[in-house]
């Protein structure tokens, strides 16, 4: 009687343990961060590249219009930009480096849009979802001010965060399911070659 006693109670110890451990894992939810940098099939592309982000999604943000479809957010009469929520674990990569990289796939120069993408939609800017987080954006963007190797003035706003409404299905990931096509758009539409002329190189070039 007193071993099955022992078993029992070593049992239940472990059971405890587990649950508490599953619970601990569970609680331990990615980190998000969310940027506009123009047409998000190259954002999504450009931060997927990361070692530490687990998810990049396509979508709509920082205007009025409930659940709006792309057709709507191209007109510019939404008020929202085309933005990607980033999943990343923090104990492998920061949220400052993250911003930090950011930058250096934009051309934050640009009042009017991205490349050869115009209007509201295609503006940058970075979404702040706590205190935190907007100090991290104002320290990087305060560290790019001083550092930029460019006299044009950087225009990229740091927003409080709205809702994020998530993109139609054929926007997500749109780099692999269309290699060929985005191929074609990223090079005609000059995003690298005028990064690389902005900060001298194309910072999600490091990881090909």
């Amino acid at each position: 009687m007193k071993i099955h006693h022992a078993l029992n109670r070593t049992v239940g110890i472990l059971v405890l343990t587990s649950a508490a451990f599953s619970s601990s894992v569970s609680l331990a939810a990615p980190q998000t961060m969310m940027v506009a940098g123009g047409c998000f099939w190259c954002v999504e592309s450009d931060f997927e590249l990361v070692q530490g982000v687990s998810d990049v999604v396509s979508g709509y943000s920082g205007g009025q219009t409930e659940n709006p479809t792309y057709k709507q957010v191209s007109t510019g009469k939404t008020g929202h930009f085309e933005v990607v929520e980033i999943q990343f674990d923090d104990e492998i990569v920061s949220l400052e480096v993250l911003a930090n990289y950011f930058w250096k796939t934009i051309d934050p120069t640009d009042p009017y849009g991205q490349f050869c993408d115009k209007g509201t939609p295609y503006k940058t800017a970075m979404f702040y979802q706590s205190p935190e987080q907007k100090s991290v954006f104002e320290a990087s963007l305060a560290n790019v001010n001083a550092t930029k190797p460019f006299k044009d003035k950087i225009v990229t706003e740091i927003l409080p965060a709205k809702t994020f409404y998530k993109a139609e299905e054929y926007h997500q990931s749109y780099y692999t399911k269309n290699p060929f096509r985005y191929a074609y758009y990223r090079a005609s539409c000059g995003r690298d070659n005028r990064i690389e002329s902005l900060w001298g190189d194309v910072a999600s070039k490091q990881y090909h």
